[in-house]
């Protein structure tokens, strides 16, 4: 099991994914379009990127909620691919 801080763990975590503290205390999840908390009163919710959760370790998995995103994964990072691709191609013609 792998451990990250809150800015590396946005950066690998994938469409369907989820993403727990130790304990299970916070978890979320990755949809197409953003990040959602799974349990608790924020349940449904979108993640607001708040001061505490850069103090927090989490860890990245695949469960039974992550199987109907799965489709989803590869079509959503080719998008992402092609539009970090389509930015730098536009800020080297700028230079």
């Amino acid at each position: 099991m792998e451990w990250y801080m809150f800015g590396p763990m946005i950066s690998r975590i994938r469409v369907g994914q989820k993403a727990s503290t130790p304990g299970f205390s916070r978890t979320l999840i990755r949809r197409p379009e953003g990040l959602y908390w799974t349990d608790g009163g924020q349940a449904g919710k979108i993640v607001e990127i708040r001061d505490y959760l850069f103090s927090d370790i989490w860890t990245i998995y695949e469960d039974e909620d992550s199987e109907p995103w799965l489709g989803l994964r590869e079509q959503k990072e080719r998008r992402e691919q092609e539009m970090i691709i389509n930015q730098y191609e536009d800020f080297t013609k700028n230079e």
